[in-house]
């Protein structure tokens, strides 16, 4: 996998504003920093801003002010497939793969401008996720969720990006899936790809993350290490919960 290095500031974004619809803003002065060899994870309540944030990003939701970052480069006006080629890969919460092609034609779908270099990308993706090589002939719509989320996250990180940004990855899995989709997604970082992942469940989300940022009505409320999230008292009482408490 592509990685800068460790500790370099690889994307950033500074007081963003953005939304769907002309004269609303979902996000209010957003900002964030990924560097590499980090997960970040954005956590905080239904309706913050926090998939708007991932979509803005990736070029998929307009920047009415504040900007992005990709390694020193301005990366703001820049459309999807502009980003992927730079090295920007995304996952959406849900849609996320073609249910009628097989898992082999999905990860195609992945280098479908570089298909030469699909048996290699294949080999390393697959080493990421073994089981999307064991079954790469079945259709992806018959898969469970948990595999399904594999696939999506395979296929984007066929064309070897740097980055690696994730929407709610364990959104309707059940416990056991989530905490595979969890491992799976350390394995990336460990691999050299960096993440930033927005997430519902907070507490798994802050035990793996690096660095993590809250927002709260399109700005953010707090940001510091998983861990310090996760055992700050305002965190807790206001996103984490009793959740908290289990550690």
């Amino acid at each position: 996998m592509t990685g800068a290095d460790p500790g370099e500031v690889l994307l950033s974004a500074e007081g963003l504003v953005a939304g769907y619809l002309p004269g609303v803003d979902i996000l209010r002065g957003a900002s964030l920093t990924l560097r590499a060899g980090e997960l970040v994870g954005i956590i905080g309540p239904n309706g913050a801003g926090k998939s708007t944030l991932i979509k803005t990003l990736f070029g998929l939701v307009p920047v009415r002010e504040g900007s992005v970052q990709l390694n020193g480069e301005d990366i703001t006006s820049l459309s999807a497939h502009e980003l992927v080629e730079r090295g920007v890969g995304y996952v959406p919460q849900t849609r996320n793969v073609f249910p009628s092609l097989t898992i082999e034609e999905n990860l195609q779908m992945g280098v479908f401008t570089i298909p030469n270099e699909f048996e290699e990308r294949f080999e390393i993706v697959t080493d990421l996720f073994p089981l999307l090589k064991e079954r790469r002939k079945e259709r992806a719509g018959l898969l469970s969720g948990g595999q399904r989320q594999m696939v999506a996250m395979g296929r984007a990180l066929m064309p070897d990006p740097s980055v690696l940004l994730l929407d709610e990855p364990s959104a309707g899995l059940s416990p056991v899936n989530q905490d595979e989709v969890f491992a799976r997604i350390d394995r990336v970082k460990q691999a050299g790809v960096s993440v930033v992942m927005v997430e519902q469940n907070a507490r798994k989300c802050l035990l793996i993350a690096d660095t993590a940022f809250v927002l709260d009505q399109g700005r953010n409320a707090h940001s510091g290490t998983g861990r310090e999230l996760l055992d700050d008292p305002a965190v807790i009482e206001l996103y984490l919960g009793t959740l908290a408490r289990e550690l």
